[in-house]
């Protein structure tokens, strides 16, 4: 194998990266955990609680590998085993998991990988009677592993059937494939300014490339918080797509908007970023909490309101509504890998029933000749395409206001011929891709 690393010899991440990363892996797949959720929870009070920051980040990115790639990794560990391993064994498969995604996709050097995750398994009480096992699987992997992987049809195994059947029924084949690539890959962190016409200044002060959609893409950003501009609240963290739901409502200064489904709050800071007069709502007090304290990092501000979207009825009714509605979140996998073991098509199917809901009580709190934009961060068009067709049946008073390739920087690729807006991960994929977004907007005539 081809070892390479972008660990410096002597440097290597030790025991509590490999402890946590273990420990991740079980929390997401066993316990049915968000990753994001078990990373903080470990970096607060568990395995990666005591170690380098730079250490927590190396487990997080086996963890986050193990997911992309979970499908992978299986199936070789379980050609490499003689019987699968019973319950007793603990959390020995996921220790093998890391150490597989080390070796074969970080890179990690072989002799680091393998005595490290050998290391883990001895200070686990259950895992340490199987160490011997975890080094020999480990070692082999070492030697054949590269051989083993061009056999293999990656893609095909690390996607779950019911996404695979889905995505290539909405999007072929190829363009399915093309996804899966693009989910492989570490996306680079998105920024949406507070102020658009200081862009060509925080793009050099940031050394970032400046998106045609007017967002700022970091390939290399390291911690968020030490960034320059984060403390007088410059720029918020967005992902490309995500930062265009909002501009499709247009020019919004001095107009009353609603947001629906607002938190956390990244629409709701370019709404109120662009001088609207925003309504942000929320079910969740505790969400809408820390919109309120992203708002006041960023110098801006908005009414809240704690209340259920699907039924509120203020008795007022607004021009400009923005529904970015609760969703399977298969658009944001490159991001969150977790999600391809989290969600499943009853999930999605739960989701499409609220979704629909929402979008009747938001009709009802359209102004007539206002304009509804309805958007979702998922690849599947029960939540996107199929919702909005629904939608448009049940209510004739409705329309579409077709969205031009103008209205997101000129990207025609992401705009349907029916003017929606479908972005795939494999969009802008020279620039370093984006998530998948569909977006509708409606006017009421």
């Amino acid at each position: 194998m081809n070892n390479r690393s972008s660990f410096a010899p002597g440097g290597m991440p030790g025991l509590g990266a490999r402890q946590g990363a273990a420990a991740l892996i079980g929390e997401v797949l066993t316990s049915r955990r968000p990753l994001d959720e078990a990373f903080a929870a470990e970096a607060a009070g568990g395995a990666l609680a005591r170690v380098a920051p730079r250490d927590r980040a190396f487990a997080r990115a086996i963890a986050a590998t193990v997911m992309r790639r979970l499908g992978t990794i299986d199936h070789l560990i379980a050609a490499l085993l003689d019987k699968e391993l019973p319950k007793r064994a603990g959390p020995t498969l996921d220790i093998l998991r890391a150490g597989a995604a080390e070796l074969l996709f970080l890179r990690v050097p072989a002799h680091a990988a393998v005595a490290m995750n050998v290391e883990t398994a001895d200070k686990d009480a259950t895992a340490k009677h199987y160490k011997a096992l975890v080094n020999a699987v480990l070692r082999r992997l070492t030697r054949e592993g590269d051989a083993m992987l061009a056999a293999l049809d990656t893609e095909r195994l690390d996607t779950p059937d019911w996404l695979w059947e889905s995505w290539v029924a909405a999007y072929g084949k190829e363009t399915t494939r093309r996804i899966i690539r693009a989910h492989y890959e570490n996306p680079p962190l998105d920024l949406s300014l507070k102020d658009e016409n200081a862009s060509g200044e925080w793009a050099e002060t940031l050394g970032a490339a400046m998106l045609p959609t007017g967002t700022l893409r970091l390939e290399e950003a390291g911690r968020v918080e030490e960034l320059p501009g984060f403390d007088e609240g410059a720029w918020w963290v967005q992902d490309a797509a995500a930062a265009l739901p909002a501009k499709l409502l247009g020019d919004v200064a001095s107009r009353e908007v609603l947001d629906l489904c607002a938190a956390p709050g990244g629409k709701t800071a370019a709404l109120a970023a662009a001088g609207a007069d925003v309504t942000a709502l929320d079910r969740s007090k505790p969400r809408l909490e820390r919109l309120r304290e992203n708002l006041a990092r960023l110098g801006l501000s908005a009414k809240t309101v704690v209340a259920d979207a699907a039924s509120w009825s203020p008795g007022h009714q607004w021009d400009f509504i923005l529904l970015d509605a609760p969703c399977s979140a298969t658009g944001t996998i490159r991001r969150h890998p977790d999600v391809l073991h989290l969600k499943s098509p009853a999930d999605r199917d739960k989701l499409v029933v609220l979704q629909a809901r929402l979008l009747d009580n938001a009709a009802k709190l359209l102004a007539p000749g206002g304009t509804l934009v309805y958007c979702t961060c998922s690849l599947e068009p029960q939540e996107g395409e199929r919702q909005i067709e629904a939608f448009l049946a049940r209510h004739p008073d409705f329309a579409r206001k077709p969205i031009a390739p103008d209205d997101v920087g000129g990207i025609g690729e992401i705009v349907t011929g029916e003017g929606d807006l479908r972005s795939l991960p494999c969009h802008m994929g020279i620039e370093g891709g984006m998530d998948g977004f569909f977006a509708a907007r409606l006017t009421r005539r």
